[in-house]
């Protein structure tokens, strides 16, 4: 497993992760036992996907040393007032003690509190009980506007990310600053990406799959990359990505499946 350092005191995080988003509460033990059963690390979660506590039942019953996991949740757009509050309360539902990277979900800029948000991310990260923090679905205005008016400059971004929709502007800000890039949706939620003939004729050249293709792209691009599965088979095929290496020719193939197409909400918009 790759890890990549985040700007925060030498923390690292695991490049592959598990995410459960639309993992149902009921079935969230169970997928993240699975997970972590085959070698996922990091498991990523929120206060929104209803489902911290499964998530915490496995981590707690994994029997995996908890200094060997990296469990990540997110604040929700309507607690950007009570960011401290709101973390006690994940960080329960969890039944864990601390928090490895703690997240601003949305901007949501229409509410203008976003900024009040890190100042209480700021405040948790100095307590010690979260070792990393940073923000999801943040543009590169909004990014802008934390760095001017806080001190500590977000260790990541969460960001709607895949072949059809790769961000290049906002991975080369990212870059600049010393933000790392996390993918969400990394597999284009299933909705045809992986149907793209250009992913079938490479995943004949590499003996892989369409999806183990994408998540290597992304690897081999520098992001972090959390896929969701509640399949056994697939999450173990998403996790077998370090065997093989594109070529250059290989990543421009990936590189011109761009666009343009979000498939989630509009940052600038939602919340």
């Amino acid at each position: 497993m790759n890890s990549l350092l985040l700007n925060t005191d030498g923390v690292q995080i695991p490049q592959l992760g598990y995410g459960v988003w639309q993992v149902p509460a009921g079935e969230a033990e169970e997928a993240v036992s699975l997970a972590l059963q085959a070698g996922y690390r990091s498991i990523d979660t929120a206060k929104i996907y209803g489902n911290e506590e499964g998530v915490g039942r496995a981590v707690r019953s994994s029997g995996i040393a908890r200094d060997k996991l990296f469990i990540t949740t997110k604040l929700w757009n309507d607690e950007h007032h009570r960011a401290e509050e709101a973390f006690e309360e994940s960080l329960a539902r969890l039944g864990l003690d601390h928090l490895d990277l703690f997240l601003i979900h949305w901007p949501a800029p229409s509410q203008d509190r976003y900024v009040e948000a890190w100042k209480g991310l700021e405040r948790l990260y100095r307590s010690g009980r979260v070792r990393a923090i940073g923000v999801s679905n943040f543009t590169i205005p909004a990014l802008e506007r934390l760095m001017n008016e806080t001190e500590i400059v977000p260790s990541i971004n969460q960001i709607e990310l895949h072949p059809n929709f790769p961000q290049p502007e906002l991975r080369a800000f990212h870059e600049a600053n010393g933000i790392l890039t996390e993918a969400w949706s990394p597999l284009g939620q299933g909705r045809g990406l992986l149907d793209d003939p250009a992913l079938a004729q490479l995943g004949s050249k590499h003996g892989r799959t369409p999806a183990q293709i994408v998540l290597r792209w992304h690897i081999q691009l520098g992001n972090v990359v959390i896929p969701k599965s509640v399949t056994p088979a697939r999450i173990k095929e998403n996790f077998d990505v370090f065997g093989f290496i594109l070529d250059p020719e290989d990543m421009a193939a990936i590189g011109a499946l761009n666009t343009g197409t979000r498939l989630g909400p509009d940052p600038a918009q939602f919340g």
